[in-house]
């Protein structure tokens, strides 16, 4: 089973990194990270990049995709490059699946058009405005589509994925494997749980949160 992970400029190293370590754990799976060229392409911090082995036109029938957000994710929004790949490597898959901001990639590929999906909960709005219905779940399932809320929550994705192409078993021998037994120091995990300064605090970074800007 091939899964493919497209990379971009300014892309989150963990919506791309916490599936693959869990992916690349499952007997027969190969992932593979695409991009326009070959070569580093630099993650959202600058300090950090990921390897694109493989050009767009030589990954042509994923078994799933795998669309990681981040800040570059606006610009990329734009790219008919990776957007049409989206649509036709889509065409194709078992399972398209994105991490946070990945889901509005989908989205302006016009792959969840009707469907629920879900997002960083600071862009969740933003589903609408391509008439998908936003939900602030962590992960969703919709068909085939599987979307993941922000940054961490791709290793919950990967997990869910796991345990329905390879069975609960496997899924938690990975989990086991990664010794994945979340116990975070803070309960500031969603804004329904943070302080109202917390909250109050990344709204106030939205638009560097989001665009890089």
């Amino acid at each position: 089973m091939q899964v493919a992970v497209p990379l971009y400029s300014q892309f989150t190293a963990l919506d791309a990194v916490g599936p693959y370590e869990v992916l690349s754990r499952v007997p027969g799976v190969e992932v593979v990270f695409v991009g326009a060229r070959r070569g580093p392409v630099d993650a959202d911090v600058g300090s950090l990049a990921l390897h694109a082995d493989a050009l767009y036109s030589e990954v042509v029938e994923p078994d799933v995709v795998v669309v990681p957000g981040g800040p570059g994710q606006h610009r990329a929004m734009e790219d008919e490059r990776l957007l049409a790949w989206l649509r036709a490597v889509d065409a194709g898959t078992t399972w398209t699946t994105s991490v946070c901001t990945g889901s509005l990639l989908l989205a302006a590929a016009g792959l969840l058009a009707g469907r629920r999906a879900t997002t960083h909960w600071l862009a969740l709005e933003q589903l609408a405005e391509f008439g998908v219905e936003p939900t602030s779940e962590r992960v969703v399932f919709d068909g085939k589509y599987v979307t993941a809320a922000g940054v961490s929550s791709g290793i919950d994705m990967a997990l869910a994925l796991v345990g329905r192409v390879a069975g609960d078993t496997v899924a938690q021998a990975v989990q086991l494997g990664i010794e994945y037994d979340p116990q975070p120091p803070y309960g500031a995990g969603s804004p329904g749980k943070a302080p109202g300064e917390v909250v109050a605090l990344l709204e106030s970074m939205r638009s560097m949160i989001l665009t890089g800007a």
